[in-house]
C-alpha cells in the first residue's frame, strides 16, 4: 500500500507508531527506508489540497523519541487492521503514587497491602452534599457496618468537614483497619448511594487536619439577579452589625461610668481597678443583709489578732502534717449581717493575716523548706487506688502515678458509657460543702477516653473548663484534642460544636462550645479557658498572666452552681497549683480569717494524690497569693 493511499487519521496514527519504536526496530532486511520523511511529506502535500478544511489533529509528542525511526513492513500491516489490544501485565511490579485530599503522596506498590494507618489517622468519605450534616454521616456509616459485616459501635470520633465524613475504627472482632474499611466502601459505592441518595466523590485514609484546605469545592454559577439580592443582604447584614456595635459600646461606656461612680462613693481608685470593685462590692453584699434584730450589743468576741501573730512567731509549731486540715478549712464564711465598716474590717483581717503568712514564708527560705517537706511525707487516709489499676481502666490512665482515690472519684452512669464502666481519672475536690465539689480534677483526655470526658461534663453540669497544657510541649503528646477544630465531631452520644474561639492574648485563649445530647435533645453551652505559658516541668515566667486568667474563670463562672472542671496533662501539678491558688483567694474574698496554705494543700490532698508536684509550684502558688493580696490592700478603703 502506498503513503499516499492513507487518510489523515492513519498517516497521524502511523507517525505516533514511529515514535513508539524503539532505534532500530523499524530497520528491515532489505535495507534502510526512512518513511518519517515521506510520511511528513504527503501529510503536507494533503492539508495543501484541502482549500478550507480543518487542519489534521496534531500528532502526539512523546518524550524520549522525538525523531521519527524508520517502519518495517509489520508496522504497516497494523494501520490497515483493528488496534492491537493492551500487553499484559509486566512482571514487575509498578510503582504507583495514592494520592488522597487528606493526606501527603504516598508511594505504594501494585500488588502489595499498603501500610496499615497510623494512631492519628483518619478514615474518609467525600460525598456531593455540602455541607453534610452529621446524622447523614451516621446513617452512611450504619449502612456501611451492615456491609462490612461489623457493629456500628466500632466507628469513633465522627467529624463532618464540609462535604467530608471522617472516623476512626476501634478493635473490632473482623480486625477490620481503616484501610480495609475504606476500601470496602469503594467496592460498595453503589449500594450506599442507592440507600442514602448521596454520590460519593472520594474514600481514603488521611490526616483529618488537611481536610477543610483540600476538600473539592463545587463551582456555582449565581444569577445577576441573585448577586443584588446578596450584595442587599450583607450591606444591610453589616449596618445592622454597625448599628448594635454602637449601641453596646454606648451601653458599655455607661455602665463603666456608672461602675466608676459606685466606686467613688466607697474609696480611692487604684491602678487595679476590677480588683477595686470585685472586692469592694464583697463589702457592700456583707451589709446588703443586715437585721435591726442582731444588732443588740453582746459580750465582745475575742480578738483573733493575737491568734494571727502567734502564728507566725518564732517559736516552736507543729509540722503541717502533724495536725489536722480541718479547722483551716471547714470555717464558714463571716456572716453577712454587718455594717459597711464592719465588713472592711473583716476583709481587712483577712487579708493582713494572709499577708503576713505569705510574707513570713517568702522572707524565710528555712521555713519554706520545711514546710515542703513535711506536706511531702504527709499521707492521705484511706489512699486506696484499686479502681483505677484495675485490668479495664489502667489503659485509661495516662500517667500511673496520678490515679484517683476509691473513695473520692467521678463514676460515670454506666448505662451512657460506651465502654459499660463508671470509671474516670478525675476526682471531686470539696472545698467546704461535701454535697457540691467546687472543682473536678482531671488529667487530660486520651483519643479513647475522649467521649468518658464529655460523658463526665454532661452529668456533671459543667459549664467552665480550665485546660493549663498545651496538647504538645517539646515533641511530647501533654493532651489529646477532644474539641473540633471546627464545625461539630461526636463522641458517642455528645454532639460537640466549636462555636467561637478569641485569642484573649499572648497567654491564653477562650473557646465557646455547643454541647449536644443526640439521645435526649437536650442542648447546653460552655466555655473552655486554655493557658497556654505554663511548661509541664515548671512555672509561668509571671504569676500576673495567670491571676489575670483566673479572673477572666471567676467572671465567667460567677453566680453559678456547678464545679469547674480544671486539667493539665497527668491532674496533679499544674491543675493542684491552680486549685490551691484559687481555693486560697476565694476562701479570702469570704471573710476567713484565718488560711493555713500548707493545711489547705493538705485537705485538696485528701481527695486528690499529687497535687502541687514541687516545691517551685508550691512557692509560686505563695507568691500569686501574695501579690493577689497586695492588690486587694490597695483596692480597699483605708
Amino acid at each position: 500500500m502506498k503513503l499516499r493511499q492513507l487518510t489523515p487519521e492513519q498517516l497521524s496514527t502511523l507517525s505516533t507508531l514511529l515514535q513508539l519504536l524503539p532505534k532500530g526496530a523499524g530497520r528491515n532486511p532489505g535495507g534502510i527506508v526512512n518513511i518519517g520523511a515521506d510520511i511528513k511529506k504527503t501529510m503536507e502535500e494533503q492539508v495543501q489540497g484541502r482549500d478550507a478544511a480543518e487542519p489534521a489533529p496534531p500528532t502526539p509528542s512523546l518524550p524520549g523519541n522525538p525523531t521519527a525511526h524508520p517502519i518495517s513492513d509489520k508496522a504497516q500491516q497494523v494501520l490497515s487492521s483493528e488496534p492491537p489490544k493492551a500487553a499484559g501485565p509486566p512482571a514487575m511490579p509498578i510503582l504507583m503514587e495514592k494520592k488522597s485530599p487528606l493526606s501527603q503522596s504516598q508511594p505504594t506498590v501494585a500488588g502489595q497491602p499498603s501500610a496499615r494507618p497510623s494512631a492519628e489517622e483518619y478514615g474518609y468519605i467525600v460525598t456531593d452534599q455540602k455541607p453534610l450534616s452529621l446524622a447523614v454521616g451516621v446513617k452512611l456509616l450504619e449502612i456501611l457496618a451492615e456491609h462490612v459485616h461489623m457493629s456500628s459501635g466500632s466507628f469513633i470520633n465522627i467529624s463532618v468537614v464540609g462535604p467530608a465524613l471522617t472516623f476512626r475504627i476501634r478493635h473490632n472482632e473482623q480486625n477490620l483497619s481503616l484501610a480495609d474499611v475504606t476500601q470496602q466502601a469503594g467496592l460498595v459505592k453503589s449500594e450506599l448511594e442507592a440507600q442514602t441518595g448521596l454520590q460519593i466523590l472520594q474514600t481514603g485514609v488521611g490526616q483529618r487536619e488537611e481536610a477543610a484546605a483540600v476538600l473539592p469545592r463545587q463551582a456555582r454559577s449565581i444569577s445577576p439577579m441573585r448577586s443584588v439580592l446578596l450584595t442587599l443582604v450583607a450591606l444591610v447584614g453589616v449596618a445592622g452589625l454597625l448599628v448594635a456595635l454602637a449601641v453596646a459600646l454606648c451601653v458599655r461606656q455607661h455602665a463603666r461610668k456608672r461602675d466608676k461612680e459606685r466606686l467613688a462613693a466607697l474609696g480611692p481608685e487604684g491602678a487595679h481597678g476590677d480588683t477595686t470593685f470585685e472586692y469592694q462590692d464583697l463589702c457592700r453584699q456583707h451589709m446588703a443583709t443586715k437585721s435591726l434584730f442582731n444588732r443588740a450589743e453582746g459580750p465582745p468576741e475575742p480578738s483573733r489578732v493575737s491568734s494571727v501573730s502567734s502564728q507566725f512567731s518564732d517559736a516552736a509549731q507543729a509540722s503541717p502534717s502533724s495536725h489536722s486540715s480541718t479547722p483551716s478549712w471547714c470555717e464558714e464564711p463571716a456572716q453577712a449581717n454587718m455594717d459597711i465598716s464592719t465588713g472592711h474590717m473583716i476583709l481587712s483581717l483577712a487579708v493582713v493575716s494572709l499577708q503576713a503568712y505569705m510574707e513570713d514564708h517568702l522572707r524565710n527560705r528555712d521555713r519554706l523548706a520545711q514546710e515542703w517537706q513535711a506536706l511531702c511525707a504527709y499521707q492521705a487516709e484511706p489512699n486506696t487506688c484499686a479502681t483505677a489499676q484495675g485490668e479495664g481502666n489502667i489503659k485509661k490512665n495516662r500517667h500511673p502515678d496520678f490515679l484517683p482515690y476509691d473513695h473520692a472519684r467521678i463514676k460515670l452512669k454506666v448505662e451512657s458509657s460506651p465502654s459499660r464502666s463508671d470509671y474516670i481519672n478525675a476526682s471531686p475536690i470539696i472545698e467546704h460543702d461535701p454535697r457540691m465539689p467546687a472543682y473536678i480534677a482531671t488529667q487530660g483526655p486520651l483519643s479513647h477516653t475522649i467521649a468518658d470526658f464529655w460523658q463526665m461534663v454532661w452529668e456533671s453540669g459543667c459549664t467552665v473548663i480550665v485546660m493549663l497544657t498545651p496538647l504538645v510541649e517539646d515533641g511530647v503528646k501533654q493532651c489529646d484534642r477532644y474539641w473540633p477544630d471546627e464545625g461539630s465531631s461526636l463522641y458517642h452520644i455528645y454532639e460537640v460544636n466549636l462555636v467561637s474561639e478569641h485569642i484573649w492574648c499572648e497567654d491564653f485563649l477562650v473557646r465557646s462550645f455547643y454541647l449536644k445530647n443526640v439521645q435526649t435533645q437536650e442542648t447546653r453551652t460552655l466555655t473552655q479557658f486554655h493557658f497556654l505559658s505554663w511548661p509541664a516541668e515548671g512555672t509561668p515566667a509571671s504569676t500576673r498572666p495567670l491571676l489575670d486568667f483566673r479572673r477572666k474563670v471567676n467572671k465567667c463562672y460567677r453566680g453559678r452552681s456547678c464545679p469547674i472542671i480544671v486539667h493539665c496533662s497527668d491532674g496533679a501539678g499544674r491543675t493542684g497549683t491552680y486549685v490551691l491558688i484559687d481555693m486560697v483567694l476565694n476562701r479570702m474574698a469570704k471573710g476567713v480569717k484565718e488560711i493555713d496554705i500548707a493545711a489547705t494543700l493538705e485537705h485538696v490532698r485528701d481527695q486528690r494524690p499529687g497535687l502541687v508536684r514541687s516545691k517551685d509550684q508550691f512557692e509560686f502558688a505563695l507568691t500569686a497569693v501574695a501579690e493577689e493580696v497586695n492588690a486587694i490592700l490597695k483596692a480597699l478603703p483605708q
